[in-house]
């Protein structure tokens, strides 16, 4: 009996596959647990246990399942593919630690590889636990259409919050196959509450001058104003994240009018944000002189004529000038200002709008007007 399963599992696998859902090695993707499994890894310095390989998607969904809590959500910051005692872990962890969250990529990954393994498999338990991790993140929605972060109760565009969302959403009123098994009634819930967030999302583009520029890491639920999450994230116009909306906001067929103007003003702002003439250099530090293994070197700015244009995560609202911040919460306006902590363990300068303007290009051919 056992082997008649497994040849129909990879019978299932193999017409899976066939219609261009597959992912790496033809085995569901683990690409989105890459945040979760970070933060583990900055936590966890000293890993001695095994770890599932991405073609042991049955037992990396069981781990998925084992973690789920009541309330339908997960914790964070877990490596979902270890080998280790899922109740065994969890006393080690802090009633905080423990809780439900969407932050650090988290919760809609699950659901997301959850459904793929039951669409493989037809296994009812990972159908089961999907559903109610849809359950919870309807739940959590705000009344102002978005969902909160970990460190904030606002509408945090962070960590792909809300576009991390709005794609689950999206992908199932879009009838992907995996959430075939959602019925018309759970689609119509979840139609609603994605239009929800795109409305609030459109109203969250920060205006400067009359001009709409791009997006704030998170947004006041009521004022819908850009807000101030962890001490070193101060309201700004954020690239990172606004090149996050940009790229979900273009993958609306037959956009209306608000949905373009939100679309080619961000990408106006990213153009005229660029900075030119420098780069980021990793500089290798002695072993005593390494605070996490994660990152064992220094950033340094590098002035530097032939360097591609680069962004800033930060500008200041008003000014559209670059900034960073230190722990305590400090502007400063130089990578060399930055606590040495916090000028390798975030990133403050990234390449990020290369690939949105790559699909701008491409949502330009069918959206010409």
């Amino acid at each position: 009996m056992m082997t008649f399963i497994k040849l129909n599992i990879l019978a299932s696998l193999f017409l899976y596959c066939s219609s261009g859902n597959c992912q790496v090695e033809n085995f569901p993707s683990i690409v989105k647990f890459e945040d979760c499994i970070h933060h583990w890894n900055l936590l966890h310095e000293n890993k001695n246990y095994s770890r599932y390989t991405v073609s042991e998607y049955m037992a990396i969904a069981d781990n998925i399942v084992d973690y789920q809590n009541n309330d339908g959500g997960w914790p964070k910051n877990i490596d979902w593919l270890a080998k280790i005692n899922s109740d065994s872990l969890k006393t080690t962890l802090s009633d905080r630690e423990r809780e439900s969250t969407l932050d650090n990529n988290n919760t809609f990954p699950q659901i997301e590889y959850l459904s793929e393994v039951a669409f493989i498999t037809k296994i009812e338990k990972y159908q089961i636990s999907a559903q109610k991790g849809i359950n919870y993140i309807l739940q959590k929605q705000n009344e102002s259409g978005g969902w909160r972060g970990w460190d904030t109760d606002a509408i945090t565009f962070n960590d792909q919050i809300m576009t991390g969302v709005m794609t689950l959403f999206f992908d199932i009123d879009q009838n992907k196959k995996i959430y075939s098994w959602l019925n018309e009634d759970q689609k119509s819930e979840i139609k609603a509450a994605l239009d929800k967030a795109i409305s609030v999302t459109l109203k969250c583009q920060i205006v400067v001058n009359g001009e709409k520029t791009a997006w704030c890491q998170q947004h006041d639920h009521k004022t819908l104003k850009p807000i101030k999450a962890r001490s070193f994230e101060l309201p700004s116009i954020t690239a990172r994240e606004s090149c996050d909306v940009l790229e979900f906001l273009m993958k609306i067929e037959n956009p209306d009018d608000s949905i373009k103007a939100a679309i080619n003003s961000g990408i106006k702002w990213l153009m005229k944000s660029a900075l030119k003439g420098i780069r980021i250099e990793k500089i290798k530090l002695e072993p005593d002189k390494v605070i996490n293994k994660e990152y064992p070197y220094d950033l340094a700015v590098v002035h530097d004529s032939t360097a591609k244009p680069i962004w800033a995560r930060f500008y200041d609202i008003q000014s559209n000038t670059p900034f960073m911040c230190r722990r305590d919460g400090t502007k400063v306006y130089n990578l060399s200002e930055v606590d040495p902590e916090r000028r390798t363990g975030y990133s403050w300068y990234g390449y990020w709008p290369e690939e949105t303007f790559k699909k701008y290009s491409e949502w330009l051919k069918k959206n010409p007007d």
